[in-house]
């Protein structure tokens, strides 16, 4: 099954449905009232000079692995990260597939002080506002979803709005565009969207193939300790991490171990 290709389909009629809830003249003028956007891409050098630089993710489901952790409460998960040494967090907002959705982010952000990702599939500017209003400091861009023109423009809106972005690639086309539109934070995505197969050794490979002013962001499959020295190895510091944490009877020593931050 072509995992990205039914969700990309189904965020098209998300969006035509929540723009006639909302519409865009409203939304723009939510997003550009905002003067509270937290530091993303500091909040990752920062930690990424003194220890390893954790994007601890909020997950309830994915396409692949079913439920994680349906009934997750956004504030716990991310009160639990802020104190296990977390850089940032990230929230799956998309409802069909993840059964995540914008109160997630909005409850998580409130628990804690670190940036928080809007981690969804962005297919459409009204998106990008959206994503602005709700109370992100960054969001996701797939190259794999966006054409070279989309790409290059949600990447300045959402610059001009505050937010940083992190750019999702999975191989060196994708890098190539990537860096034809000025990416710096660059997620290297382990798993191929269209089948959700992980190879955890894809973003080391990848990585040697950045920009020197690109900061690469191992995504995806990593899932303990050795991961995360395999990384480093390799000279990435930065990692986000999901479902391993929301698998873990106790996030916060998890996350812990994963930064190396001694009991």
């Amino acid at each position: 099954m072509n995992f990205l290709k039914q969700i990309v389909e189904a965020k098209r009629f998300q969006v035509a449905a929540a723009s006639k809830l909302t519409p865009l003249p409203k939304l723009k003028k939510a997003a550009q009232a905002r003067t509270d956007s937290r530091n993303f891409s500091g909040s990752l050098t920062a930690a990424g000079h003194e220890r390893v630089a954790i994007i601890a993710e909020i997950k309830r489901a994915s396409p692949s692995k079913g439920i994680i952790c349906k009934d997750a409460d956004a504030a716990v998960y991310a009160a639990a990260y802020e104190n296990g040494g977390a850089a940032a967090i990230s929230v799956l907002t998309e409802t069909d597939f993840f059964k995540g959705g914008p109160q997630d982010l909005k409850t998580a952000r409130s628990a804690q002080s670190l940036p928080v990702l809007r981690k969804d599939f962005i297919i459409d500017e009204y998106q990008v506002y959206e994503s602005a209003a709700m109370g992100a400091d960054a969001i996701l861009l797939i190259v794999r979803i966006l054409d070279q023109e989309r790409l290059g423009r949600y990447l300045a809106l959402a610059s001009q709005l505050g937010m940083d972005t992190l750019v999702e690639i999975f191989d060196e086309c994708e890098l190539e565009a990537a860096a034809a539109v000025g990416a710096r934070l660059i997620g290297i995505n382990n798993r191929n969207l269209d089948s959700f197969d992980t190879d955890v050794s894809r973003a080391r490979r990848m990585a040697q193939q950045l920009g020197k002013d690109m900061v690469p962001v191992a995504a995806s499959g990593v899932s303990c300790r050795e991961d995360i020295e395999a990384g480093l190895e390799a000279g990435i510091y930065s990692f986000l991490v999901g479902e391993s944490l929301m698998r873990a009877e106790d996030p916060e020593s998890f996350l812990r171990s994963l930064v190396g931050i001694k009991a």
